[in-house]
């Protein structure tokens, strides 16, 4: 037996590293799959998607409907307003990227849902490279294959085959923290425009070039930082920061209204507030949330606040002082925290918290770091196990799951 599993590893390890990823991901999506299945032999009338649905009802569910709108009618010239004269829900909040390049495979398979599902799913497989790339000279081959067995099956892995820009951000992502680390930072011109109108989130990576220069400056002594290569750091940490404010201005020109972006943003929150979302400030979105969430909880709404410093000194230290986290090396804990500092600073944690934590996915390579067989095997149940919470909430129950009381 001992002979059988020593010849089938050594097979494994023989074939393409390509193919072993491409086998793991079609594994994965095959789980994916039968959850997906699962969910909606549950689904009953009182889901948004009503009893039975098919897969496709899936792939077009939720946020999807949105891009899908936005590659069919484009975005409006007009905001939407609600009976009371707010700002509605519209498709301002959704970046173009993924909705247009979506539309042109539909063209070639038959709808914007087919060119949708085709785009996430080869973007996730994609991605995975991409990420196992990015962790192998930090964690080791090993390290990183369970790392991108980790992402591929994760609690929200669902949004690798749904119309959903999470994939094709992350894909876009890892290749710029990639360029970043191994100092080909002329690349990072074309990658940041893309990745700017694809997903929200590239003033965190803005936020991130700046760090990594300055620790690049710090370290010149025994780091050569070279003339061209400052330029370029400055250079593409401008370029995303004015990528990362184009899209407010655009659809302040668009609509003629200087604060539609922020509005349409704001009309979601509105859905958690009672009273409605006042004007954005930095940073409120958590301390209201946390004094909501508390409330919801049965617990004093008087203590949010003290939770969500704790929450802040909890996930600090974890990126500061855990040795698998360090193992990752500077830049991907200086991503990391960025990106936390990033929706620290814009969120509204809500329904779509664990969706947008997604960004923090080379994570997963200090997750993989400890070599036990059991750890590892417990990690991917425990991956699994959130899978089907989050499918079975987000598709069987829909609407139900998420309503406040």
């Amino acid at each position: 037996m001992a002979h059988v599993a020593l010849s089938v590893a050594r097979r494994w390890a023989q074939l393409p590293l390509p193919l072993r990823i491409a086998l793991i991901y079609l594994a994965a999506r095959a789980v994916t799959t039968g959850l997906m299945i699962a969910a909606a032999a549950q689904s009953t009338t009182l889901s948004r998607f009503g009893a039975e649905p098919g897969l496709v009802d899936f792939v077009l569910g939720w946020d999807a409907q949105w891009y899908w709108l936005v590659a069919e009618e484009g975005y409006p010239s007009r905001l939407p307003l609600t009976a009371s004269g707010e700002v509605a829900e519209n498709a301002w909040a959704f970046m173009p990227v993924f909705a247009y390049a979506a539309k042109l495979l539909g063209l070639l398979f038959g709808s914007w849902g087919a060119g949708a599902f085709l785009l996430s799913f080869v973007a996730g497989y994609l991605a995975c490279l991409a990420l196992h790339r990015l962790l192998r000279d930090r964690v080791g081959r090993s390290a990183a294959m369970w790392a991108v067995v980790f992402f591929a099956s994760g609690p929200l892995a669902a949004m690798f085959q749904v119309g959903y820009a999470e994939t094709l951000f992350l894909l876009l992502l890892f290749l710029a923290l990639d360029l970043t680390v191994r100092r080909r930072y002329a690349w990072l011109y074309a990658v940041i425009p893309v990745m700017a109108f694809t997903r929200p989130g590239i003033l965190a990576f803005a936020l991130f070039l700046g760090l990594h220069g300055i620790v690049r400056w710090l370290r010149r002594r025994e780091d050569p930082l070279a003339g061209r290569e400052i330029a370029h750091i400055i250079a593409a940490g401008a370029l995303a920061t004015v990528c990362g404010f184009a899209w407010q201005v655009i659809a302040a020109i668009a609509t003629g209204d200087p604060g539609a972006y922020l509005a349409t943003e704001l009309s979601w929150r509105r859905n958690w507030i009672a009273g409605g979302a006042p004007a954005f400030m930095p940073f409120d979105g958590w301390v209201q949330a946390s004094q909501f969430w508390f409330a919801q909880w049965g617990l004093p709404s008087a203590l949010g606040p003290v939770g969500l410093v704790l929450l802040v000194i909890g996930a600090g230290s974890a990126l500061l002082l855990s040795p698998q986290v360090r193992r990752l090396g500077p830049d991907l804990r200086l991503w990391s925290a960025s990106y936390l500092l990033y929706l620290l600073a814009v969120f509204f944690p809500q329904s779509s918290t664990f969706r947008l934590l997604l960004p923090l996915s080379p994570l997963w390579g200090a997750v993989a770091v400890p070599r036990s067989r059991a750890w590892r095997i417990g990690v991917l149940v425990a991956c699994l196990i959130g899978q089907w919470a989050w499918i079975h909430h987000m598709y069987a129950l829909g609407n139900t799951f998420w309503q406040v009381p």
